[in-house]
């Protein structure tokens, strides 16, 4: 097969793996929301078996095994795509670093998996198996899109830092919101767009972000009381309309600057996201955080990740040369 062949079915595999982490990264959430955590209390088996047994309890172990077996086969397809770029490494313009990161990443998550359900779905723990999730998706979609040949215009040039900084608070925006669903505090906020009918509701901060409260401690349900869900909810919600302003603002001044059409797609794709993830949050709290929207809200987050990643990605092209060196010979585009 030829090298440039290669590099699109690889891509292609990249692919139909970003699609596959999507859709773990949702499961990952019916599985939590459904309070199926604990479904399977060891790990990777279920009950010392490779499927949950009729037993009490037997939805929540399936939910939990549905997860695991899509969560490998994410893992064979990870593995496939770094052998394949370590055999083909010298071919021009194959990912390799990305790849090995990748690997590396999906190697932690299963570590994450596995501490999720032995330490009693701790907080931190939980959360960062959702940021790893998050992480490894936008990596995927990273490899599988094929740079575009042009050169930046300068306007495009100064939005790189601005994109950056969206994808730095997009993190911690979801990082909040995954500190939110693992502490029970989707529905410590009934109303919208107040909070148990104030603008500024009773909070306690003192134990609202303490990352770490002991071995012993089992988080199913949660732990925190009324007023520190509060804090956690109300600071969410605050944190999603800094972070949904500086993101609408990024795709709409990407949308004046951009000169190619891939950029200003994919600002397209950001405001669509954005506006999207916003009207389901705001759903989700209306109608008393029913599983589905609550699941479909994980979804919205999945999509911010792979919008922002889109839109970096069209900010660094492969430069446009009208030299172009192959195989030592010089040749005119």
């Amino acid at each position: 097969m030829h090298a440039r062949q290669r590099l699109v079915w690889f891509r292609r595999l990249a692919l139909a793996g970003a699609l596959l982490a999507a859709l773990v990264v949702v499961l990952g959430a019916w599985v939590r929301l459904t309070q199926a955590g604990l479904g399977c209390p060891d790990w990777p088996a279920c009950y010392g078996h490779v499927y949950p047994q009729a037993q009490p309890g037997f939805a929540r172990a399936l939910h939990e095994m549905v997860h695991r077996y899509f969560a490998g086969g994410l893992v064979l397809v990870i593995a496939s795509l770094t052998v394949w770029a370590l055999v083909n490494r010298r071919d021009r313009g194959q990912p390799l670093i990305p790849v090995i990161a990748l690997f590396a990443i999906v190697c932690l998550q299963a570590s994450l998996g596995a501490l999720t359900v032995t330490l009693l779905l701790k907080p931190l723990i939980v959360t960062l198996h959702l940021l790893g999730g998050l992480t490894t998706l936008g990596l995927l979609w990273w490899i599988s899109r094929e740079p575009e040949r042009r050169d930046l215009s300068e306007g495009e040039i100064g939005l790189r830092l601005f994109a950056l900084g969206g994808l730095a608070v997009l993190a911690l925006q979801i990082a909040l919101g995954g500190w939110t669903s693992t502490n029970y505090a989707a529905v410590a906020c009934p109303d919208f767009p107040t909070c148990q009918g104030s603008w500024w509701p009773q909070t306690d901060y003192r134990d609202a972000f303490v990352l770490w409260r002991g071995l012993d401690v089992n988080y199913e349900g949660g732990v925190l009381a009324g007023t520190t869900r509060i804090a956690i909810h109300w600071t969410h919600r605050l944190g999603a309309v800094v972070v949904g302003s500086l993101l609408i603002a990024l795709g709409l001044v990407t949308l004046v600057r951009a000169r190619g059409s891939r950029l200003a797609a994919a600002a397209g794709l950001l405001l669509f996201a954005v506006l999207a993830q916003i009207s389901i949050g705001i759903a989700t709290v209306h109608w008393g955080v029913p599983l589905p929207l609550a699941t479909l809200h994980n979804g919205g987050a999945a999509l911010l990740v792979v919008a922002m990643v889109t839109l970096i990605r069209a900010l660094w092209p492969a430069p446009s040369l009208a030299m172009v060196p192959l195989a030592g010979v010089v040749r005119t585009r």
